[in-house]
Order: structure tokens, then C-alpha cells, then sequence
């Protein structure tokens, strides 16, 4: 699905890496590109206001398996923009990151299965991260899951530097779900879609 091959090599190209992520693509690819003048002319993607590149400088290869603890990360909250840190996750019970793609119909499917089971979910705090544009991001759940707006337990996050990728892990397929349990330590992760009765089930362990 092109329109994912794009987002996403817009969200890293500040850097050396563009990556090949779709909904369910079984062969995503990574390659190693100077991207930062193809990026301002891809079709399809606007920075928020005032967005800049992150520092090439500091950049680090991105890890090959998934973070075995939370790692330190900056996101920022979709509706008010104050930033967000490990320090403010909430340690009442399991943690869960789910990056996605407004524009994926596999995340849009998940989004809605949670939503029509939140009873079961909602005791769990639940992390929404995507590196998309914000104006995108702000109608996902108002669209595909209205039953998870303005719940306590459910949170969506702007990556605008594309933390997670860097500091979490490069996922193979959208959504990649990471549940961590509230010391912290990586319980289980996956990519792709699951049924959401064991998609629940895991998050709930």
C-alpha cells in the first residue's frame, strides 16, 4: 500500500534509514537512502506547524528486537501537544504501546474490535502512537472507534520524531502492539492483526 510506503519514509527522513511498513505487508523492506530532498516532495504529507527534523547526530541504529524494558522517549499528546515522557505512564497495571496508521484498515479494524470490547480493556493503559500527521490522527477514533474517545485509560500520542522506531523497534507489519507489564518489562509483542480476543488476552496477562 503505497500511501504507507510514504508516510513512513516521511517520517524518517530526517535521517539515513527510510522504511517499508505497511497494513499486513509480509515483505517490508529497509534500505538505506539520503531521502531528505525526496521527503519535502513526497504527495500526501504536511508537518504540523513549526515540526523540525530531528538531529542526525545523535541517531543510533534502531534496535533489531523489541525494547525489553520501556525505553526513554519523547511523544506528544494529539489533543493538547504537552509533551510526553516515560515518567508520565501510568503503572497501575500493564502497559500497552500500539503504533499505527490512521489511514491502515487493519489498524482501523483493531481500533473498532477494542472499542466494542472495552469493558474487558479497561483496566489496561493503552498508548496509541503514530508518526502520521496530527489533522489525521485527530479523527481516527471519532471515525473508527468512538467508544475509546475520552476514556482515561486510552491515550494518543504523536511521535514527531519517530522515538518509537529509534528507541522501541522497527516493526514488520501495522499495528505492532507492545504490552509491557508495570515494572516495566517487555511481556509480549506482535505485528499485524490478531484476533481481538487474543489481542485482549495478551494485554490483559
Amino acid at each position: 500500500m503505497n500511501i504507507r510506503n510514504v508516510y513512513t519514509a516521511c517520517a524518517l527522513g530526517f535521517g539515513l534509514l527510510t522504511l517499508s511498513v505497511s497494513c499486513n505487508n509480509t515483505n517490508p523492506s529497509n534500505q538505506t537512502s539520503n531521502a531528505t530532498a525526496d521527503h519535502e516532495s513526497h504527495d500526501g504529507h504536511n508537518h504540523a506547524p513549526g515540526e523540525g527534523h530531528a538531529e542526525t547526530s545523535a541517531m543510533q541504529a534502531p534496535p533489531a528486537a523489541p525494547a525489553s524494558t520501556i525505553p526513554d522517549f519523547t511523544f506528544y499528546v494529539l489533543k493538547s501537544g504537552i509533551r510526553f515522557n516515560k515518567e508520565d505512564l501510568k503503572r497501575d497495571g500493564n502497559i500497552i504501546f500500539i503504533l499505527f496508521d490512521p489511514s491502515c484498515s487493519h489498524c482501523q479494524h483493531e481500533a473498532r474490535d477494542l472499542g466494542e470490547h472495552y469493558d474487558r480493556i479497561k483496566h489496561t493503559n493503552i498508548y496509541f502512537v503514530s508518526m502520521n500527521d496530527p489533522a489525521l490522527m485527530s479523527t481516527f477514533f471519532e471515525t473508527f472507534a468512538k467508544p475509546l474517545v475520552d476514556k482515561d485509560n486510552i491515550t494518543v500520542l504523536y511521535d514527531r520524531n519517530a522515538d518509537f522506531i529509534n528507541n522501541f523497534h522497527i516493526p514488520s507489519q501495522y499495528p505492532a502492539t507492545y504490552v509491557y507489564g508495570a515494572d516495566g518489562q517487555l511481556k509480549e509483542h506482535w505485528s499485524g492483526t490478531r484476533d481481538v480476543n487474543e489481542v485482549i488476552d495478551a494485554m490483559l496477562k
